[in-house]
């Protein structure tokens, strides 16, 4: 019976360790130049697409100088790993986001992003919102459930 406790307990453990990861996401972005997407890591694959920089994705796994990754489409493919930069973006995935002077829904209007605008995070998440700025040079916080890439 101490046997079967103990062997339970030690799967119950594996489980919650594990459960953890399996729903941690890795996210990143594409450089400051665009990237052919293909479907398997090798120069041999099918070219699917050209991804524009900046291009945020969520890493799946990384194989020797590739890196799998899922756009927000929900689409998958490799990249080549250099071809990812070291600064982090989001892309809107409502209609309209609209983007605060401070953390909070009753601050003004900065400006307003539609769906598929990249934007550049500038501070992570808190309590919520995530600071950013758009390439012409405004910043603002967004809301996280308005964008997707965090």
């Amino acid at each position: 019976m101490t046997r079967l406790i103990r062997s339970g307990l030690a799967l119950g453990l594996l489980l919650m360790f594990s459960a953890g990861s399996v729903h941690a996401f890795d996210f990143g972005a594409i450089g400051d130049e665009p990237a052919v997407l293909y479907d398997a890591p090798s120069y041999n694959g099918i070219r699917l697409f050209i991804a524009p920089a900046h291009m945020p994705l969520e890493v799946l796994l990384t194989y020797e100088s590739w890196t799998k990754i899922r756009d927000v489409s929900g689409d998958m493919a490799w990249v080549e790993s250099k071809a990812l930069g070291q600064k982090r973006y989001i892309a809107v995935k409502t209609d309209l986001a609209r983007i605060h002077e401070s953390p909070d829904t009753a601050s003004p209007v900065v400006f307003q992003a539609k769906k598929n605008v990249i934007l550049e995070v500038v501070k992570p998440v808190q309590a919520g919102w995530i600071h950013i700025s758009h390439q012409d040079g405004q910043a603002g916080f967004v809301r996280v459930s308005d964008v997707w890439g965090v």
